[in-house]
């Protein structure tokens, strides 16, 4: 009895040493990656350790969601800053760059009320990485529109946990899914 207290003590000890594990709906591991971002910067998942962070995907020369989903990142932007919350990025992938080069992004962003304080829009790989990226990281996938030149993607946003697991998704396209999220880190914070 003495000795299962002990291994009792110790396995809380070495459980409470790792950290805290985030709950979600599913946990995805987020693939590494190095990217270039609108400010023709490298920027990496390494960039983003410890903080939650909120992912999406999108295409400039898009006509139908992007261009909401990136006013409703602008608006999740304000939250988080309006409710101080700190540690916490966002992070849009383009799913065209051959297209979308750093300057399209950042400019893409700003005419919808990006700024870029935390807030990186990622380019500068093939359409075969993001695609497999995409895949592998959220169970998402991007793919190419026969005869057009728009593209086929996940409509999601997707918090990660500070240890790098797509843990939640959101509906991109409404606005009151940005209060959810909020909400959801808030309550993990």
């Amino acid at each position: 009895m003495k000795h299962l207290k002990w291994v009792v003590l110790i396995a809380t000890l070495l459980l409470a040493a790792c950290g805290p594990k985030y709950e979600g709906d599913f946990s995805f591991e987020v693939q590494d990656f190095e990217y270039t971002n609108q400010d023709g910067e490298s920027f990496s998942n390494s960039d983003l350790e410890g903080d939650f962070w909120v992912a999406d995907m999108i295409f400039t020369n898009c006509d139908t969601v992007c261009p909401p989903m990136t006013v409703n990142m602008a608006r999740l932007q304000k939250s988080i800053d309006e409710e101080g919350l700190e540690n916490v990025q966002l992070v849009s992938f383009s799913i065209d760059p051959d297209n979308d080069t750093p300057e399209a992004l950042k400019t893409f962003a700003e005419e919808r009320g990006a700024n870029f304080d935390n807030w990186n829009l990622l380019t500068d790989y093939s359409f075969d990485e993001i695609k497999t990226f995409a895949l592998k990281s959220f169970k998402a996938p991007v793919d190419k529109i026969a005869d057009s030149d728009q593209m086929l993607h996940t409509v999601y946003f997707y918090l990660v946990s500070p240890e790098g697991n797509a843990i939640k998704r959101y509906e991109g396209t409404k606005a009151e899914a940005m209060d959810e999220i909020v909400k959801d880190i808030k309550a993990m914070q």
